[in-house]
């Protein structure tokens, strides 16, 4: 009966191992899953969307190949759709039964300014297609690829995303591309059906073993014990020194059945262990619980932010090369596409300057990394700014600097508006992390201690009149190192001037609003960072007509007038971009100054 049981415990055993093997092998589905991704003849752009990306569970990896080339970029389907608005282009969508479908889109519908036509009917709408244009360097795209022939590129994209298929916007999208899909099979029971059968494999050589046992020990008839010896006299066994022939005793073997049970054991421990992956056990950890934490925001209306922080990390070191390279060659046309307002006024100053002196030094370079802040508006439509901080090294050690970049449109590149060197003791007021971002403040907006688009008017009243201004007591006196630096300055220079030109000429010193508009965005106290420009403009001007101003001392003046002296005067602007922390109307806290650079802008004869 032992033997039965022993035969019993190793078919069970077997069955329950081979379905765990089964598993893992007959029974097991395929790793991966894919699909062609359908063409339409003569689209220059192909988009698939989200949906498809996240039809099938698990990571997926698109493959794209032509003749030629092929670029590849993803990122936001709303700001995708908005790039594509103006271009047939061909989206892929996921269908029933996860069958891809592909339609042709046409751009937006546009119609005449006046919406009549000739007749003074309503006038006939037809499409319009702009000028094809290369995809490539966007800055709506997260990431992008390019390869002459083929790119295979592994994403793992939520709903949100989409994927941009295309040549060089000239010629027709790539027609071979295919998504594959990593399906992630889980056999639960594998492990548990191979762990079982491996202890009732053990029962059953155990079982076996008892049995052989059992039965060596009831083998044949039992005999009768024999007769007793007779007795014997006791033998001497001393041993005289020389003795020969003496055998010395072996030994005795010990049993060997332990070596025997162990080696089966080590079998079936390989057996149910080699080759299982932690998808061959169940899940038996506990579903953690999502606890409420507070909003940082409202989210009932919040838009996306413009850009993610990888994003922008990329389109700051875009404006850096490309802002480097034009410094390097002098081409305000090259630093144009990346700059604008004062900071590209400054540069394109800068570059006069240096092309009339040789010891003229150039401004600082854009830094690109690493950022501290990244603070994205949350909008989904354009214009679009973004406020970034980002660390540099200077010739005292590190310092930081903050800047404002402005994006158009959803065809335009970022430009960087507004930049300066945040002071060293500056405290940063309480910000939304990136990936929620802040709303933009309007110009004219009365939440604020002083609206943004009066704080560079209310400022310059600082800057002009100083302890005697109005508009002294909003500002915080302890940050604002400018202020104070501005009034030694001008009483340096007038001092100065007095020593020699006190009787024949006069030196002036006023600031004004610039022309370039304020960028705002709010903080999580209901305040804002404004950025805003002020012009200061130094006037210099002789008492009569014999008298004349020379600047041969001042090189940089004469470089930009062109002449070395004058008998009607001399005025020198110099574009002060400022940022400030203004308060929500009511609060008890002041204007602080956060940061500034300033350079100059211009000088010409009266």
């Amino acid at each position: 009966m032992r033997f039965v049981w022993a035969v019993a415990a190793f078919v069970l055993a077997a069955l329950l191992i081979g379905a765990g093997i089964a598993q893992r092998t007959v029974f097991y589905g395929p790793s991966t899953q894919s699909a062609e991704i359908p063409a339409a003849e003569g689209t220059a752009y192909t988009m698939v969307d989200g949906a498809v990306l996240t039809s099938l569970p698990g990571t997926q990896t698109l493959r794209v190949s032509s003749s030629d080339g092929v670029f590849v970029a993803y990122g936001r389907t709303a700001d995708m759709r908005a790039w594509l608005s103006d271009q047939t282009y061909n989206e892929v969508s996921a269908g029933q039964d996860g069958v891809l479908n592909a339609a042709v889109i046409e751009p937006a519908v546009t119609a005449p300014a006046d919406g009549q036509d000739a007749a003074g009917g309503e006038a006939a709408t037809a499409p319009t297609t702009a000028e094809p244009r290369n995809p490539s360097g966007s800055d709506l795209w997260l990431a992008e690829y390019s390869d002459e022939r083929a790119v295979s590129v592994p994403l793992q994209l939520p709903d949100s995303m989409s994927v941009l298929i295309a040549s060089d916007g000239t010629k027709a999208a790539p027609t071979e591309a295919s998504i594959t899909w990593n399906v992630a099979q889980t056999t639960p029971w594998a492990g548990p059906l191979m762990l079982l059968g491996g202890i009732v494999l053990v029962a059953g050589i155990v079982l076996y073993i008892l049995a052989i046992r059992h039965d060596r020990r009831s083998r044949g008839p039992r005999r009768k014990a024999p007769p007793p010896l007779p007795e014997t006299q006791p033998i001497d066994l001393a041993v005289e020194p020389g003795a020969k022939g003496v055998i010395s005793a072996t030994p005795s073997r010990r049993s060997s059945r332990r070596p025997l049970l162990a080696i089966p054991l080590a079998v079936v421990g390989a057996l149910v262990f080699t080759g299982c992956s932690p998808d061959a056990w169940p899940d038996l950890a506990p579903t953690p619980t999502p606890s409420q934490t507070a909003a940082i925001v409202d989210s009932a209306d919040q838009q996306a932010p413009a850009v993610t922080e990888a994003q922008a990390q990329t389109i700051l070191q875009r404006i850096s090369t490309t802002v480097a390279s034009a410094d390097e060659a002098r081409d305000v046309n090259l630093a144009a596409t990346r700059l604008e307002g004062a900071a590209l006024a400054e540069r394109n100053t800068n570059y006069a300057l240096r092309g009339a002196l040789a010891d003229e030094a150039a401004l600082p370079p854009i830094p690109a990394e690493p950022t501290q802040i990244i603070l994205p508006q949350a909008f989904d439509e354009w214009p679009r700014t973004v406020m970034a901080v980002v660390q540099k090294e200077g010739a005292q050690g590190p310092v930081s600097t903050i800047m404002f970049l402005t994006q158009a449109d959803q065809w335009s590149e970022y430009k960087l508006s507004y930049i300066g060197d945040l002071l060293g003791s500056v405290e940063m007021p309480d910000l939304a992390p990136a990936y929620i971002g802040a709303s933009q403040v309007p110009p004219e907006s009365s939440f604020l201690t002083v609206a943004p688009d009066k704080l560079a008017e209310t400022y310059a009243d600082v800057l002009n009149n100083g302890k005697d201004s109005a508009s002294i007591g909003l500002f915080d006196e302890q940050t604002d190192l400018f202020s104070q630096n501005v009034a030694a300055n001008r009483q340096e220079r007038r001092d100065k001037f007095n020593e020699t030109g006190a009787s024949t000429g006069t030196i002036e010193f006023a600031a004004q609003a610039g022309s370039q508009p304020p960028l705002a965005l709010a903080t999580l106290e209901s305040g804002a960072i404004v950025a805003v420009s002020v012009n200061e403009v130094d006037t210099v001007r002789p008492n009569s007509g014999d008298v004349v101003i020379k600047l041969t001392d001042n090189p940089t003046v004469q470089a930009l007038t062109g002449v070395s002296e004058s008998a009607t005067g001399v005025s020198s602007t110099f574009a002060d971009q400022l940022f400030f922390y203004v308060p929500a109307q009511g609060s008890s806290e002041k204007i602080r100054l956060l940061g500034y650079t300033s350079n100059i802008l211009e000088a010409k004869v009266l």
